[in-house]
């Protein structure tokens, strides 16, 4: 298949293009291609001639989303229109920001979304834009991302970012009542390709196995880092202004265990495969 990948600069976007074939990918990343552009896209697609779109490009810091809703707007939901209805299938990712996260149970894909900050209610929109301008298409919700390239708008991936504090400071405090589904973006990106192959569309969740709150995910890399150093458990607090964050944000994969999909591995056994492959564990992989 002919593929093209937006937002091929992060974490997600350089796993999914290591995965295909590179005589058949176009991969930009945000400096070549921004997806609000429509002209911009117009040449993209003529380039590329693909089959399947990877949209991997979003506004995805939730805090400026907040205060910049027409940027995040255009993003995540008007360009989503525009790559869906040019005839190719969009494979689009989306987010467990979806759901307000005020039950105590997993979130499927056919529960009803309730999203609570401007963040999640543009990436709810896109994944409209996908599902009604786009025949086949296929909407990936996902959790927590981390990964090898890191993530440049926010200074690097979370685990990246907690070492460097720990290594600067004498102290940690992360939130112990926010709960997900970390997921290493290698994994994700071989659940996609999957997914695709299998000729998969609506909507479907795909994280690392099990859950744990980011205090947990906090802790489990400081170990594995071999860093000693308090980490105090503090309670989500929103200021004024703020985003609202899902307490709950653990998402169930009935509608991807009934197509067969193989499911991606526990987030803690993912955790130290990353971190070995990065050399941030106190054994670093001799690869």
């Amino acid at each position: 298949m002919r593929a093209l990948i937006t937002g091929a600069g992060g974490q997600l976007g350089r796993d999914l293009a290591a995965l295909l074939d590179p005589e058949a990918t176009r991969a930009y990343g945000h400096a070549e291609l921004d997806i609000t552009d429509p002209a911009a896209l117009d040449r993209a697609f003529e380039e590329a001639q693909p089959d399947v779109v990877f949209n991997c490009a979003a506004f995805h810091n939730v805090e400026v989303c907040e205060s910049e809703p027409d940027a995040a707007w255009a993003a995540n939901a008007r360009a989503v229109r525009d790559l869906a209805r040019r005839g190719a299938k969009l494979v689009h990712v989306s987010t467990n920001y979806v759901f307000d996260g005020r039950r105590a149970e997993p979130y499927g894909e056919d529960d009803p979304p309730a999203p609570r900050s401007i963040y999640a209610l543009t990436k709810l929109a896109g994944e409209h834009a996908a599902l009604a301008y786009g025949e086949g298409a296929l909407v990936v919700r996902t959790a927590g991302l981390y990964g090898m390239h890191g993530s440049a708008s926010k200074g690097g991936n979370f685990v990246q970012r907690m070492i460097g504090r720990a290594r600067e400071q004498d102290s940690l405090r992360m939130v112990v009542d926010q709960r997900l589904q970390p997921t290493f973006t290698a994994d994700l990106a071989a659940a996609i390709v999957e997914a695709v192959r299998a000729d998969a569309d609506g909507v479907l969740h795909l994280t690392a196995g099990g859950a744990c709150s980011w205090f947990e995910f906090t802790e489990a890399i400081m170990r594995l880092a071999s860093i000693e150093i308090p980490i105090e458990a503090v309670s989500t607090t929103i200021p004024p202004g703020g985003a609202d964050r899902p307490l709950n944000g653990v998402l169930a994969r009935p509608r991807a265990d009934a197509l067969g999909l193989a499911p991606l591995r526990a987030w803690g056994e993912a955790l130290e495969d990353y971190m070995a492959q990065a050399d941030l564990t106190a054994n670093p992989s001799p690869n």
